[in-house]
């Protein structure tokens, strides 16, 4: 198997920029989008250049020193105000995905503890940056712990089906949900892939399928509507998918078509995995009701990529995301180790042993 594809890095030093893979143009074309300004990372996440829970987390972390880069020897004070500005600014582009608030929140914090303990300016913008790059380092072992836990589950000869992509295109990394793949066949199992081709925007088709066939991983694509039926003639053994974020109660927010996905294989004897870091987790909610869930234009669905499939004037419902209750997951995979029939003292118990409070 060949590595995975590097989605997002940051280039020289702390006046440096961001290089990340323009999503939007794949499979037809592979271009690096060069990221130099918070407008431009607001941009590129609200029109899903780059997507993905940890991706999306680790561009808001380098997001921030973009805003604070051109800043010459501020005054800790003045720089406390413009990190809060840059952050608010950059919390504004996508509302679902949880990481995005979650890499912001660490960049404030650990600029306030650095200003209470009267680091100079200067000081301040070396650890910050410092801090956006571990965000990003994290995210890549984070990506190879839940491969390890997560190819735990996968037998030689099995053939899974993902929905979306959660592979090395959505992390900083080999990815959450496509990273056990990677290592089981890394192992040296068998494993197949049946990806779902996620309409509106087609992540399934034009990412999970084309960053399996980079890596030489056997994969078929089929419509979202053909999954039923894949897992009812026996084609599918489990199903594996990534995740925006997750409540205390195990509830799993995803790509829309997940809920559909996950009902079907419990209706088929099917196991249902969700893979994600435990940054992934809003401890904050005691279910996924409370999970706001992101509306797309309506030219996603009636004129996808250029081209009109619906009639002018017709109403259109598009969520980016739904919720997959928690008694439909079989297990969750995170960096820290899997929680099997997730359940809100389970998962409790995980992010008390990660160290994550709400």
């Amino acid at each position: 198997m060949r590595e995975p594809i590097k989605t997002i890095e940051w280039e020289g030093g702390r006046d440096g920029y961001v290089r990340m893979i323009e999503q939007t143009l794949l499979p037809t074309e592979y271009v690096v989008l060069e990221v130099r300004t918070v407008p431009e990372m607001v941009d590129a996440i609200y029109r899903l250049a780059v997507r993905g829970a940890p991706a999306i987390g680790v561009a808001a972390g380098f997001g921030v020193i973009l805003g604070l880069k051109d800043e010459t020897n501020p005054e800790p004070d003045d720089l406390m105000g413009k990190l809060r500005e840059v952050a608010a600014t950059l919390a504004k582009a996508r509302p679902t995905a949880v990481n995005l608030f979650w890499a912001l929140d660490r960049m404030v914090a650990h600029g306030e503890s650095l200003h209470s303990s009267g680091a100079s300016g200067a000081e301040m913008l070396d650890k910050l940056f410092a801090e956006a790059l571990l965000i990003h380092s994290e995210d890549v072992d984070s990506c190879r712990k839940m491969g390890r836990f997560g190819a735990e589950l996968l037998k030689d000869g099995m053939t899974v089906l993902t929905h979306c992509n959660a592979g090395a295109l959505a992390t900083a990394g080999r990815g959450t949900a496509l990273a056990p793949i990677y290592q089981a066949v890394e192992d040296g199992k068998r494993i197949a892939v049946y990806s779902d081709e996620t309409r509106p925007l087609l992540q399934g088709a034009r990412l999970t399928s084309w960053e399996l066939m980079q890596a030489g991983v056997e994969v078929t694509l089929l419509v979202d509507g053909a999954a039923g039926t894949a897992m009812k003639s026996g084609r599918i053994d489990a199903c594996i998918v990534g995740s925006d974020r997750i409540a205390r109660n195990g509830d799993v927010c995803n790509k829309i078509g997940t809920y559909q996905v996950a009902t079907m294989a419990k209706a088929n004897g099917i196991p249902f995995y969700v893979v994600a870091p435990l940054s992934t987790f809003d401890a904050k909610l005691d279910s996924g009701d409370q999970i706001p869930i992101e509306e797309r234009p309506a030219e996603e669905v009636t004129s996808g990529f250029g081209k009109r499939t619906a009639p002018e004037g017709v109403a259109v419902y598009n969520p980016a995301f739904d919720v997959t209750p928690a008694e439909l997951v079989t297990a969750i995979v995170t960096d820290a180790g899997t929680i099997h029939q997730p359940n809100m003292e389970r998962v409790e118990a995980m992010l008390a042993a990660g160290g994550v409070t709400g």
